[in-house]
């Protein structure tokens, strides 16, 4: 007898928002595969019914991709094709999915990704930042110390940062960000992309961060972070200045963490900093 021709494991985008941003050919391919892995399914499934698609719907999400993953594999491998979904946007992008994809991968199950809705890139070219590029650092860790060794790793990044974050947390991660990169770096908080109450708020760290603080509003909905990247210096050979800098901080600081600043204040790189003043100390 022979074997059934492998199904294709789909990748399908759905709306951050807007239910009309979903496009024809997501559409076509939930209608057309045998079954659909959603994050949530009760809330993919009122999705999916908008759109009057009926096709079996199971759950995959975090607490579950690598028990199911070797089943849904099983499926695809008896020819049966099946679509991934998240609550919202690009699937794999800070959601389930990554583990399935790579041992699809790894089984030599076809794999699709479609194009479609990403906050990431959405927040980004309405942002008015730089985006000829850009880091994407996910959610922010919810501790406090965490959140903060994780922002002072960044405090050289010449490019954007994009950050996801959560509305119970906005207000602890704008005064993190306003102690870690001070009030004048350029901020743009998007919210609620592609809804009624979509929003920009744009300015230095200060201004959003007291902008979100005077209007609970502010504080509601999904929410999308991007930091302007550290400033770089013309004369990049110029250390001098930069080096007195750190000199001067060194009476307060550790020497990485006086580094660190001083390579943002002067547009140095860190490490290059780093080096000569620890050669110069054990000079």
């Amino acid at each position: 007898m022979a074997q059934p021709a492998v199904g294709t494991l789909y990748i399908v985008p759905t709306p951050i928002g807007n239910l009309a941003d979903i496009s024809e050919r997501a559409l076509a391919v939930l209608r057309e595969v045998n079954a659909i892995a959603a994050e949530d399914t009760r809330h993919s499934g009122q999705l999916l019914q908008h759109y009057g698609i009926r096709n079996e719907l199971f759950a995959l999400h975090e607490h579950n991709e690598r028990q199911r993953t070797a089943h849904v594999i099983e499926r695809l491998q008896q020819g049966q094709s099946l679509a991934l979904i998240s609550d919202a946007g690009t699937p794999l992008i800070s959601d389930p999915g990554y583990v399935l994809v790579q041992q699809c991968r790894a089984a030599g199950v076809p794999v699709v990704a479609l194009p479609g809705p990403c906050a990431i890139t959405t927040a980004l070219s309405g942002a008015g930042l730089a985006t000829d590029r850009f880091t994407f650092e996910g959610f922010l860790p919810a501790k406090g110390q965490q959140r903060r060794k994780t922002l002072n790793a960044l405090l050289a990044e010449p490019r954007t940062m994009v950050f996801y974050e959560s509305p119970h947390r906005i207000v602890d991660a704008l005064a993190d960000l306003h102690a870690t990169f001070g009030a004048e770096r350029s901020l743009v908080l998007a919210r609620e992309l592609t809804k009624q109450f979509e929003t920009y708020l744009s300015g230095t760290i200060a201004e959003v961060e007291a902008a979100v603080l005077a209007d609970s509003n502010q504080q509601r909905g999904e929410m999308v972070l991007m930091l302007a990247g550290a400033p770089q210096s013309t004369n990049s050979d110029d250390t001098g200045p930069a080096l007195a800098t750190l000199q001067l901080l060194r009476r307060e600081l550790p020497l990485k963490k006086a580094a660190a600043l001083a390579a943002e204040i002067h547009g140095q790189r860190k490490n290059t900093l780093y080096q000569l003043a620890l050669e110069a100390e054990n000079e």
